[in-house]
C-alpha cells in the first residue's frame, strides 16, 4: 500500500493519507504528490470539490516526517531542509487560494505539517476524538505551514498561547480558535463523503454543536492578561508573578519548548497582525525562521531530544528565557536573494523602481534590503558611500527621474527641504516621496505641501530601531500623510520594517516619533540615575535590574537597552557604549521635541531638562560619539550639586 491515495470518485478529486502506523506524518513525496494533484484538477471541469481524508482513527496526520530533515542537517546540509519547507508552504498557500471548495475531516491528531494540509481549505471539519494543536516550539521550529496566520486572527491573545505553549484544541476550542469550520459526529463522515463525491457540493455538510465547551475558552481571561505583552520576557514576567494554577500550569508548558522560537514565534505574530495581513506575509516570515532554524536554531538539538534520544532535555540557546532582540532580528531579517517564491504573491510590490538618498548608517542597510527583495534600487549619497546591491547614480536627480518611489534619509530639516526642492521637478507624475528622516514637523508639512502640489504623494516615516533595525530589517515606521500614499509605500515597509503605524495626515509621524523620543530620552536619563544611586548605596546592580524589570519601573530602557554593563540583553553598554543610537541624536530629536513643544505651547518640563542634560553630555563631557545610554558612566562621575 503506497502512503497517500490519489484518485478522482464521481465530482470529487479525492486525497487519502493513508500512513496509520505513522500517524499519517507526511513525508516530501506526499507533499510533492499533493500538489500535483490539486495542480491538474483546477481547472478540471470533471472535479468540483476536493476531499482529504486519512485512514485510522488516530490521526488525520500528526506533521511532517522530520526523519530527512535531521539526517540532512546534522551533517551540515540545510538546502535539502530549505527546499522541503519552501515546496511545502506553496503546497499551503495553493491550497488556501484554492479557486474549488476544499473538505478536510480532521480527526485524531492534526499537529504541524497536518494543519499545513488540513487547515486551508473551505470546509473544516472535525469530531470528538479531533486533536489540534502547532508544536513546533517544542522542537525548535514556529508554528510554521502557515498555521501563524492563524494564530495573529485567533481571537485576543489566544494565538500567542497557542504557539507558544502547543495547547492542543478538541473540536470546539479549534473552532473558536479558526483552526476549523464545522463539528460534525465522526460516525456521519463516511455517508457525507459519499454524497460529497456524488454531487460535488459541500451544502450537505451542516455543523452541530459540540458535545462540550472546549477548557481553553474557558481560561480566556487568564489568557489575555498574561500573553498580552510585546515580548517572551513579558509572558513569563506576568506568569512567575501569578501562583494561580493556569500560571504555574502555563509556565510548565513554555519552560519544555526552545526559549528562542517562543519569543520569535510572538514577534511574528506582533508583526503580522493589521490590515495587510496575507497567507503570503505569514509563510513569507515562517520561511524566514525555518530556512535558518537548522544552522542558527534550535532545530537540530530539539529533534534530537525528543526523537533520536528521546531523553526529553533539550540543550536550548538562551535557556533561562532572556532571548536578545540581536537573536530575533538575525532568525527573522529578510533572505534577499533566497526568500521563500510562491508564485502567488503579489503584496510585496516586487519591481519597483526605487530612487533612495542619503546612503549612511540607517540608509544603506535599507536600501540594500529593497534590493535583496528584488526591487530596483539606484542610490545617491553626496559622501559617495554605497550600499549592497544598489545601483549608484552621480546625481540625486539621476537616482530619482524613473523611479516610483523616492526614498530619502536626510540629517535634518533644511537639507530635507533643499533635497526636496530639487528632486520634485524631476520625479514623475504620480511616483510617491516617503522621507524617512527625523526632522522638524513645520518642515515635514512644507515638503508634503510642495509635493501635492507637482502631483506626487508624500509620506513622512521617520523610523525607531537604529542600526540594528536597518539592517535586521526590524525597523519601525510611525507614518504620516495620505492613506493613498501609505498604501503605495506598505510593500517597502514590509520589507525594511516589522511595522509601520499610520498616524494621520502629514507631519504626523514626525510628531509620533518626537514624543516617542522624548519619552526615550528622559526615561535613558532616570534609568542612569537609578543605576548611579543604586551604586552609592550598596545596591548590587544585577540584584536592581531582577527588581525593577519585572515590577513597576520596568522600561524599555530597563528591560532592552540597559544601561548597564553585563546586566539584561546585550546592549551598546557591553561594547564600550559604542553607538547604537547616538547621544548626538538624541539630543537632536528632544531639540525637535522642544521646538514643535514652544510652536504648539505645551508645556514639556521634562523634556526641556532632558534636552539641557543631553546638550551638556555631548558638548561639554565627552559624550559625542557615544551611546545616548553612555550617560550611566556620566552620573557615575558625578556627585550631588
Amino acid at each position: 500500500m503506497s502512503d497517500i491515495s490519489i484518485r478522482i470518485t464521481g465530482r470529487a478529486g479525492r486525497i487519502t493519507l493513508q500512513r496509520p502506523n505513522a500517524l499519517n506524518a507526511m513525508t516530501y513525496e506526499m507533499c510533492l504528490a499533493i500538489e500535483a494533484a490539486i495542480d491538474q484538477w483546477r481547472n478540471d471541469p470533471a472535479v468540483a470539490v476536493v476531499v482529504l481524508d486519512a485512514q485510522g482513527d488516530r490521526a488525520f496526520c500528526s506533521g511532517g516526517d522530520i526523519a530527512d530533515l535531521y539526517a540532512t542537517g546534522l551533517k551540515g546540509d540545510y538546502a535539502y531542509g530549505q527546499k522541503f519547507w519552501a515546496d511545502e508552504y506553496r503546497l499551503n498557500a495553493k491550497i488556501f487560494e484554492y479557486p474549488k471548495p476544499v473538505v478536510s475531516f480532521l480527526q485524531g491528531y492534526t499537529m504541524g505539517g497536518g494543519v499545513g494540509i488540513g487547515c486551508h481549505g473551505s470546509h473544516r471539519v472535525v469530531g470528538d476524538t479531533s486533536q489540534i494543536a502547532m508544536p513546533e516550539v517544542g522542537i525548535g521550529l514556529v508554528p510554521d505551514v502557515g498555521g501563524s496566520l492563524m494564530l495573529a486572527l485567533a481571537p485576543d491573545r489566544l494565538g500567542e498561547y497557542l504557539g507558544t505553549t502547543a495547547s492542543r484544541m478538541n473540536a470546539s476550542d479549534a473552532i473558536f480558535a479558526g483552526f476549523a469550520d464545522l463539528y460534525i459526529p465522526e460516525g456521519k463522515w463516511p455517508a457525507l463523503i459519499e454524497q460529497l463525491e456524488v454531487s460535488g457540493d459541500p451544502a450537505c455538510l451542516v455543523g452541530e454543536a459540540p458535545a462540550e465547551i472546549g477548557p481553553i475558552q474557558s481560561q480566556m481571561d487568564a489568557i489575555n492578561t498574561h500573553f498580552y505583552g510585546v515580548s517572551l520576557s513579558d509572558v513569563l514576567t506576568t506568569l512567575q508573578d501569578d501562583d494561580s494554577e493556569f500560571a504555574q500550569q502555563t509556565l510548565k508548558q513554555l519552560r519544555r519548548n526552545s526559549p528562542l522560537s517562543m519569543a520569535c514565534t510572538i514577534e511574528m505574530l506582533h508583526r503580522m497582525r493589521g490590515k495587510n495581513l496575507t497567507m503570503a506575509k505569514a509563510l513569507d516570515l515562517e520561511y524566514r525562521f525555518t530556512s535558518r532554524s537548522m544552522e542558527h536554531g534550535d532545530f537540530i538539538e530539539g529533534i534530537r531530544a525528543a526523537i533520536i534520544d528521546k531523553d526529553r532535555s533539550p540543550r536550548w540557546q538562551f535557556a533561562d528565557g532572556s532571548v536578545p532582540p540581536a537573536a530575533l532580528s538575525k532568525m527573522l531579517q529578510p533572505l534577499g536573494k533566497n526568500a521563500l517564491d510562491l508564485q502567488l504573491d503579489t503584496s510585496k510590490g516586487n519591481g519597483m523602481n526605487i530612487g533612495f538618498i542619503g546612503l549612511g548608517n540607517m540608509g544603506a542597510p535599507m536600501a540594500a534590503n529593497l534590493a535583496a527583495a528584488g526591487h530596483n534600487v539606484t542610490g545617491f549619497d553626496p559622501a559617495g558611500t554605497t550600499a549592497a546591491g544598489v545601483a549608484v547614480a552621480p546625481t540625486g536627480l539621476d537616482a530619482v527621474k524613473d523611479a516610483n518611489v523616492v526614498i530619502t534619509m536626510l540629517p535634518n530639516g533644511a537639507i530635507l527641504r533643499s533635497v526636496a526642492a530639487e528632486l520634485i521637478p524631476a520625479m514623475k507624475a504620480g511616483a510617491t516621496l516617503l522621507d524617512c528622516s527625523t526632522v522638524d514637523v513645520d518642515s515635514a508639512r512644507a515638503v508634503a505641501q510642495d509635493a501635492g502640489n507637482a502631483g506626487l504623494l508624500f509620506v513622512d516615516a521617520p523610523v525607531s530601531g537604529g542600526t540594528g533595525g536597518a539592517s535586521g530589517g526590524t525597523l519601525t515606521f510611525m507614518a504620516g500623510g495620505s492613506v493613498a500614499g501609505f498604501i503605495a509605500v506598505s510593500p517597502l515597509f514590509e520589507v525594511m520594517g516589522q511595522k509601520a503605524v499610520h498616524c494621520g495626515d502629514a507631519g504626523s509621524g514626525q510628531a509620533a516619533k518626537i514624543c516617542n523620543n522624548m519619552i526615550l530620552g528622559a526615561t535613558m536619563i532616570a534609568t542612569c540615575e537609578a543605576f548611579a544611586l543604586a551604586d552609592k548605596l550598596g545596591l548590587d546592580r544585577q540584584k536592581m535590574f531582577d527588581v525593577v524589570s519585572t515590577s513597576s519601573g520596568y522600561s524599555w530602557s530597563m528591560n532592552g537597552y540597559c544601561p548597564a554593563p553585563g546586566i539584561g540583553p546585550t546592549s551598546p553598554a557591553d561594547n564600550d557604549y559604542t553607538p547604537g543610537f547616538a547621544a548626538e541624536l538624541m539630543l537632536k530629536d528632544l531639540g525637535l521635541s522642544q521646538q514643535a513643544a514652544e510652536a504648539a505651547d505645551a508645556d514639556t518640563p521634562m523634556g526641556a531638562l532632558a534636552l539641557a542634560l543631553y546638550k551638556q553630555f555631548v558638548e561639554d563631557e565627552g559624550g559625542l560619539g557615544k551611546d545616548f545610554s553612555a550617560m550611566l558612566p556620566r552620573f557615575e562621575k558625578r556627585g550631588r550639586d
